[in-house]
């Protein structure tokens, strides 16, 4: 497949030939590897919850002797103790769970299951994702406002490395160059969320905006488009409920192609889900 290669005012510099993008669109594949990539925060007390207590070994478990709890109509719990006078103790039971403040019984031990996939399939997944993204009819039922504009950008749209040199002003006027419409929607904008969501740790909601993908190397800081390097690229980052609007760096290209057509798997996938 022959891609073109956008300079800074947005005009074609070459064209280069790249198999990323001829690989079918397997959706059922794209949405088992999302499952999968989704990392739950761990549901579990605070550790060693209830259990920081001087209680247990205060007392004595010994029959007829001081400072015991033997032979007073006790219960023989862990205890702690505020005062003593003599042979006479204020305490009260902690640590176990019958106790006031002490620690769960059995409380959930907060593992993260992670559903692991196969390499092949996840290579197949994120070729499959690129090819996704690079399709103008999925991208426009993303995004509801496309749907009636006439597109005139071929997708995939790729950008030679220059434009990462750019000033951030100088960045969003090179990106209004190369959207034209798609620029509107390229920009995450934060706002307010209306109803109880505010009430409920969820008062802001943003957009997606624009994803720029760039080599492990390359650097580039821009508020309002999210930049992910190839080596941390995932399938959620460009198929989440729909086809992300995405840019490539020129040299993103090359190094993609190393990874996912030209180089054997080989490395393990263990926590974040890398090729």
């Amino acid at each position: 497949m022959k891609t073109e290669i956008l300079d800074i005012n947005g005009k074609k510099t070459k064209e280069i030939e790249t198999k990323l993008f001829e690989e079918p669109v397997r959706k059922d594949i794209i949405s088992k590897v999302m499952e999968a990539e989704k990392l739950w925060q761990a549901y579990s007390p605070k550790y060693r919850a209830g259990m920081d207590r001087s209680a247990s070994g205060n007392v004595r478990h010994k029959r007829h002797s001081w400072k015991s709890d033997r032979g007073r109509g006790l219960s023989r719990i862990p205890r702690k103790i505020f005062w003593r006078r003599g042979t006479q103790f204020s305490w009260e039971g902690a640590i176990i769970p019958s106790a006031k403040g002490g620690r769960r019984a059995h409380p959930p031990k907060g593992k993260i299951n992670l559903k692991k996939i196969n390499k092949k399939e996840m290579r197949k997944a994120l070729l499959s994702a690129l090819t996704y993204i690079s399709s103008i009819d999925e991208i426009k039922k993303k995004y509801k406002t496309l749907e009636d504009k006439k597109i005139e950008i071929k997708f995939p749209i790729i950008v030679e490395d220059k434009i990462l040199g750019l000033k951030a002003k100088e960045f969003f006027s090179v990106l209004k160059k190369i959207l034209g419409d798609l620029y509107g929607i390229a920009i995450q904008k934060k706002s307010i969320r209306a109803g109880k969501g505010t009430l409920r740790g969820r008062k802001y909601k943003k957009n997606a905006g624009l994803l720029f993908v760039v080599g492990k190397d390359e650097n580039i800081k821009t508020k309002g488009v999210e930049v992910v390097k190839v080596n941390e690229l995932i399938v959620s980052d460009l198929a989440s409920n729909g086809a992300r609007l995405s840019m490539f760096s020129e040299n993103a290209i090359k190094e993609l192609e190393k990874t996912l057509i030209n180089k054997p798997i080989s490395n393990k996938i263990k926590g974040e889900i890398k090729i």
